[in-house]
């Protein structure tokens, strides 16, 4: 049943057929549920602009091998961990042991596979047991040393590690993790995505565990589904970037009706993913995902472009004293910029990127207001943008991203009920799908 009566602080919004169709400081029940949350403001169910569904439902069962654990912290996390069986570890990052490869990994697990993912999602580390797992290959993406034997890393290989039968994690954690912040709808932005990923997750959504709607960046672009957003395209700098290459791709989505999402962390993807969407004349919802170096010479053509940025303000929090060791000062000012996009007139939005980024949106908002580092240092002050303008950046309509919603009749009732202790509620489509304390 999709009939509620919400009362909130501020007023009551009632729901038909999963619909808001009244709102009014009085209203009285009419036969419905009552949703009484009276301590908490109704939003807008939050929308993750871009995650990764099954790799968070994988990573909620594996191993955190990220910051802040120390090197002992980790060998004895891996050792507990193998007793099981085999250990899939995961948010890998040089500062914990330094480089890691299969002689570093056998040190610490001779026996069982182990293989652990870099935070960054590029990279696997693989032990000798791990690696006798692998089929034959000549594939590129395993790294060989002078003489020919495999280092144990894998570099762009998430397609060696999947099984021939595919056995895809379950989502019902995950629907009821995003449920918990206030989460209502989710952009799943992995990349071409194969038959089976894709049937699972919308038989996941359609009616099964992910109650939250979805939109799907890694459709194939003859797919004509509700759920089909922009075509996502991955870029990589360091494999070398064919800007003639990208622009047919763009105008292939514009030929099948889709817009392009570009995958560009660094300042030469950004300017060759805006170059493209220029040349190619990519269709209005275009989107940059990450920017994570931005160049601010790109703003004009990215205005006059309209196309949205989709960044991750959280990796900051996170991440930022790494890199303020590791990255190029020039560089510094442009990363994960917030503030001074919008001041520019470019259309910005949050994701999480989870499982590679904290999945909680309300720490995301947070790092975009504060910019502060896990040590406390303020890494951009220009792109702090206050608290309203961090959670608009969660409310944007999942195919126009930088347009916030708001809450009216006739909208879909996908609302979050949050008072002073975080979310007591989340309604979708008229549906309680969380409420604190049950």
């Amino acid at each position: 049943m999709s009939d509620l009566l919400v009362r909130t602080a501020t007023g009551g919004v009632r729901v038909r057929d999963g619909v808001v169709v009244e709102l009014g400081r009085a209203l009285r029940r009419d036969g419905e549920p009552v949703l009484d949350v009276a301590r908490a403001q109704a939003l807008p169910g939050l929308h993750d602009h871009h995650l990764h569904l099954h790799a968070l439902a994988a990573a909620l069962g594996s191993v955190d091998c990220g910051p802040p654990q120390t090197a002992d912290a980790l060998a004895a996390a891996l050792r507990s961990a193998a007793r099981l069986g085999p250990v899939r570890g995961v948010g890998y990052h040089e500062s914990v042991a330094g480089p890691l490869d299969r002689d570093a990994l056998d040190a610490l697990v001779p026996d069982v596979p182990v293989r652990v993912q870099h935070r960054s999602g590029a990279a696997w580390f693989l032990n000798s047991a791990a690696l006798a797992e692998l089929p034959p290959t000549t594939d590129a993406a395993v790294e060989r040393d002078d003489a020919g034997r495999p280092t144990g890393r894998l570099l762009r290989g998430d397609h060696l590690l999947r099984p021939r039968r595919v056995e895809l994690p379950d989502l019902t954690a995950v629907g009821r993790l995003l449920a918990s912040y206030g989460i209502t709808g989710v952009t799943d932005a992995t990349p071409q995505l194969a038959a089976e990923p894709l049937a699972a997750l919308r038989a996941a959504h359609d009616g099964g565990p992910l109650p939250q709607r979805l939109l799907l960046l890694g459709a194939p672009l003859d797919d004509s589904g509700d759920d089909v957003g922009p075509w996502k395209v991955l870029l990589d700098e360091a494999s070398g970037l064919d800007l003639a290459g990208l622009v047919d791709g763009v105008r292939a989505c514009r030929a099948s009706g889709r817009a392009t999402a570009f995958h560009a962390v660094t300042a030469a993807e950004a300017v060759v993913a805006a170059a493209a969407l220029r040349d190619g004349e990519g269709l209005p919802g275009s989107r940059i995902e990450h920017g994570s170096v931005l160049p601010r010479g790109l703003d004009p053509e990215l205005r006059a472009l309209g196309i949205t940025v989709v960044t991750q303000p959280a990796f900051v929090a996170d991440r930022g004293d790494d890199y303020l060791r590791d990255v190029d000062p020039v560089d510094r000012p442009d990363l994960y910029r917030c503030g001074s996009l919008l001041t520019a007139g470019i259309g910005v939005a949050l994701g999480s990127d989870a499982p590679y980024g904290d999945v909680d949106p309300w720490r995301a908002a947070e790092a975009a207001v504060e910019r502060r580092t896990r040590d406390g240092v303020v890494l951009g002050d220009e792109e702090r943008v206050d608290a309203a303008t961090a959670l608009s950046l969660l409310l944007g309509d999942p195919r126009e991203p930088a347009r916030p919603r708001e809450i009216v009749v006739g909208m879909p009732a996908d609302l979050c009920l949050r008072d002073a202790d975080g979310v007591a509620a989340t309604v979708i489509a008229g549906r309680v799908v969380f409420a604190r304390g049950d």
